[in-house]
């Protein structure tokens, strides 16, 4: 094999695959990147058999051939290239030369095919958003998630399509999130969880802008991902996902609107108080339109006063502070509503057309 292409768009292309090469397996072949240009054009493809990365770039093919390469290695090379084209070459024995300006490299490699290729999909339906909405979606439910595997349908989301509606769920049994988005096209009906590695690596990759699409492939144990020249396989987590519809209840007797900014910055001050890893409450005590909001800690105390605007009954409750700020990051709107039945009950924090919700449950804060 040999070819050339550009320092640029090598990495580019070796960088988007590495997101699929595994820290620790016991199996060799999965540490590498597989370059494949047998035919008229070079892809490069990491699989870790959970999730599998192809992504094709730009170059001149002298001479077809495919190649696996260490990952780390290789990566760690073409990074540190100069700014020029980059000749990379084969021999029979699996030999790779690389060459860029005086630079010259020789390192082993291995038989490309011995590399676990990705699972071949059947692409019968596709739905398709935006990079941007993808990316969005992502990033307001991706921090609910458990990062445990004691139960391993809460470590990754569910993508349920239903009357033309995509709703993605995430939860980590102290809170919810929520997102829904309108399709368009007619969509079969599909319920499927995705794994949050899955999505936190997709999101890293994709562009986010609004005129580049994704499209969406589902099967009964993976789901594909097309974009840019990329595609991404990911196998399901299989099991029957949360009755999440039993959990969200339109019933309250207080409802607040607040000032978005006003109400984070209030939570991220009173948060210098509070170590790393400590589980001190920030109480907050809803009164008529205002919210007092304090906390306390070895290192001392706050309070402060938020202007709102109140319907119902006065509140006193109390909750984990990272878990409202995490929330209240992902939403763009000025207002928040949140809707509230006593101290013991869930909160709902909304925004305001309800394509966002995010559910979470207080704390008692008497017994702390």
């Amino acid at each position: 094999m040999k070819i050339i292409c550009s320092k640029a768009d090598l990495v580019k292309g070796v960088s988007i695959v590495s997101k699929a090469v595994p820290s620790k397996t016991t199996m060799p072949i999965l540490e590498c990147i597989l370059i494949d240009a047998t035919v008229d054009i070079i892809k490069l493809t990491a699989n870790d058999m959970e999730l599998g990365i192809q992504t094709e770039i730009d170059g001149d093919i002298r001479e077809h051939g495919m190649i696996a390469i260490d990952a780390k290695i290789f990566s760690e090379i073409v990074r540190k290239l100069p700014d020029s084209d980059i000749v990379i070459e084969t021999d029979e024995k699996d030999q790779m030369t690389i060459t860029c300006e005086k630079a010259k490299f020789d390192i082993m490699g291995r038989s490309g095919e011995d590399f676990s290729y990705l699972p071949v999909i059947e692409k019968t339906e596709t739905v398709t958003i935006s990079q941007f909405t993808l990316k969005e979606v992502i990033r307001q439910t991706i921090f609910s998630i458990a990062d445990n595997e004691s139960n391993k349908l809460m470590t990754g989301e569910l993508f349920e399509i239903s009357n033309g509606m995509l709703r993605v769920v995430s939860l980590d049994g102290h809170r919810i999130s929520i997102r829904r988005i309108e399709l368009k096209g007619e969509c079969q009906d599909h319920k499927i969880v995705v794994p949050g590695k899955t999505l936190t690596e997709i999101s890293k990759i994709l562009s986010g802008e609004a005129e580049s699409q994704v499209s969406m492939y589902f099967t009964g144990n993976h789901i594909v991902f097309e974009f840019d020249r990329t595609v991404v396989v990911s196998r399901l987590i299989e099991g029957e996902y949360f009755k999440i519809d039993q959990m969200l209840s339109s019933d309250y007797e207080t409802k607040v609107r607040i000032n978005k900014r006003d109400f984070l910055n209030c939570i991220d001050r009173a948060t210098l108080l509070v170590k790393e890893g400590d589980k001190k409450p920030i109480i907050i005590n809803i009164g008529d339109d205002v919210m007092e909001l304090r906390i306390k800690s070895q290192f001392g105390s706050m309070n402060e006063d938020i202007m709102i605007t109140k319907e119902g009954k006065d509140l006193m409750i109390g909750f984990n502070p990272k878990f409202l700020i995490d929330a209240l990051r992902v939403i763009d709107d000025e207002e928040v509503d949140l809707y509230l039945m006593n101290a013991k009950a869930p909160c709902f924090i909304k925004d305001e057309t309800e394509s966002y919700i995010y559910l979470i449950l207080p704390v008692n804060f008497n017994a702390i």
